[in-house]
């Protein structure tokens, strides 16, 4: 793809726009927005990093970058782990840091109106002291309302409360041609014309700028408990989940992790699991308003995971003992990734197949001799592998590792699931697209993308390729 730089003109432009202090070209910030937290990932610097205020700027951003064929890539906190918000064709790489306010918190509505830039801990905060809940919860407590709707986040509470699409009643989205959209809003029910705010949530910043973001939310529960159940096979946690749901229990949330990732990540944090001798765990969280159902639920399901061989069922209902708990659960990606060669693998597949698939990825660790560890989202299927390189020379992990990961990537497609579940495709799967989608889904999917965004300049290279057919539109 041909694009244009960022020359003196367009930087004169881009201060007139944003202020001087806001357009940084040296070498340290532009290394800071090169990367994202793929372990080992990528890195590519941009020409220029802007940092606008509003929506406005924003706009004149992106038609300044349109009339000039130049590249665009949007980033909030980072965090993402697909390569998404890695600039690789250089360009602007616009950060919406300073878009950080939440606007109205509408107790009669019960919905919330942010920017793009606001951070979910700082959300969920200030919604609970008016006694509100954000149930979306993507896991990484300082990512961003803008990035977690670009990639559709899911995290632990899905089981119970769904993704983060699931919540987004209205989006303010600039193309690039500059024009803003206004989609949506506090209305609950729609059914005028094509739902447009559901093509750009989870478009990972290849059709819009997503600026302002109208959320629903909930009354916030009164009570939580969490149970920490050890089982002596992984097996017997995952059939476990089954019955749960099947017995139409629904936690919030429902973890499984082996037993090497909580070792892992205890050494790694300084704070330690009620237990970590067994196998395999389930981390269960329930919550409410009423004492005695609540824990006539966790009766429940205390007794199923007794009945699959569960060593014991160890409540947690205080803050403190549940905070530690959690606070173990959000570390494991730390834990058994950082400052170690792992890929990160977020396959999905549906809750019933979670036995066998697990099965089968042991069986693809064993056959490969690489190391995979698991955990993840057992109440909605959505689960997180690691191939670990360890003792392997780097030629041997690189010949091993793709095989490994089209095999589970297969194999999950195989058992009716997906290839990401809430990470999204971004730079990191896009070769692997083909494996989760069939090819007329793709074609129109890159017809739609041409529509919003005919020179592809909005984070091009991510989660397709598209040709340079187009010709420049002014």
């Amino acid at each position: 793809m041909n694009y244009n730089k960022v020359n003196n003109e367009v930087l004169s432009s881009l201060i007139g726009f944003i202020g001087l202090e806001n357009v940084k070209t040296d070498g340290a910030t532009l290394e800071k927005y090169s990367y994202d937290e793929t372990p080992h990932g990528l890195r590519a610097l941009p020409e220029v990093v802007l940092k606008p205020e509003n929506t406005e700027q924003v706009s004149r951003i992106l038609s300044l970058a349109e009339q000039n064929r130049i590249p665009v890539t949007f980033r909030g906190q980072g965090t993402g782990l697909s390569l998404g918000a890695v600039p690789t064709s250089g360009g602007m790489l616009v950060s919406f840091e300073r878009m950080n306010r939440i606007l109205e918190v509408d107790e009669d509505n019960l919905m919330a109106v942010v920017e793009a830039g606001v951070v979910l801990q700082d959300l969920r905060r200030e919604v609970e002291k008016r006694g509100l809940f954000y149930p979306a919860d993507p896991g990484e407590r300082t990512s961003m309302v803008g990035g977690n709707v670009g990639t559709n986040a899911g995290g632990m509470n899905c089981v119970k409360y769904g993704k983060v699409r699931d919540y987004v009643l209205g989006l303010e989205a600039v193309l690039p041609s500059g024009k803003i959209l206004n989609l949506g809003g506090k209305v609950v029910k729609r059914s005028t014309g094509y739902e447009l705010i559901h093509l750009i949530i989870g478009s990972e910043g290849t059709l819009a700028a997503v600026t302002k973001v109208t959320l629903k939310l909930i009354k916030l529960p009164s009570l939580f408990i969490t149970l920490y159940v050890p089982f002596n096979t992984l097996q017997g946690a995952i059939k476990s989940v089954s019955e749960i749901l099947r017995d139409r229990i629904t936690p919030t949330a429902i973890e499984f992790v082996e037993r090497d990732v909580i070792l892992e990540t205890e050494n790694r944090i300084g704070k330690k699991m009620p237990n970590h001798d067994s196998e395999a765990y389930l981390i269960i969280r329930l919550d409410g308003d009423n004492d005695s159902l609540l824990y006539d639920e966790g009766e429940k399901i205390s007794g199923v995971c007794l009945r699959n061989g569960a060593v014991d069922v160890l409540v947690a209902d205080t803050k403190e003992s549940q905070n530690n708990i959690w606070d173990i659960r959000s570390a494991f990606y730390e834990g058994i990734v950082k400052n170690k060669d792992v890929e990160v693998i977020d396959t999905a597949v549906p809750r019933s197949k979670i036995p066998e698939f697990i099965l089968e990825v042991k069986n693809i660790s064993s056959r490969y001799g690489v190391r995979i560890l698991c955990f993840g989202h057992a109440g909605d299927g959505n689960i997180h592998i690691h191939p670990q390189r360890n003792d392997l020379s780097v030629e041997e992990w690189s010949k091993k590792l793709p095989k490994i990961m089209e095999e589970v990537y297969r194999t999950s497609k195989a058992y009716g699931g997906t290839i990401s579940g809430e990470h999204g495709i971004g730079l990191a799967k896009k070769k692997y697209l083909q494996i989760g989608l069939d090819e007329e889904q793709i074609r129109i999917m890159k017809e739609i993308k041409k529509i919003f965004d005919p020179n592809n300049i909005l984070n091009p290279n991510k989660i397709f390729d598209i040709d340079d057919s187009t010709e420049l539109v002014r």
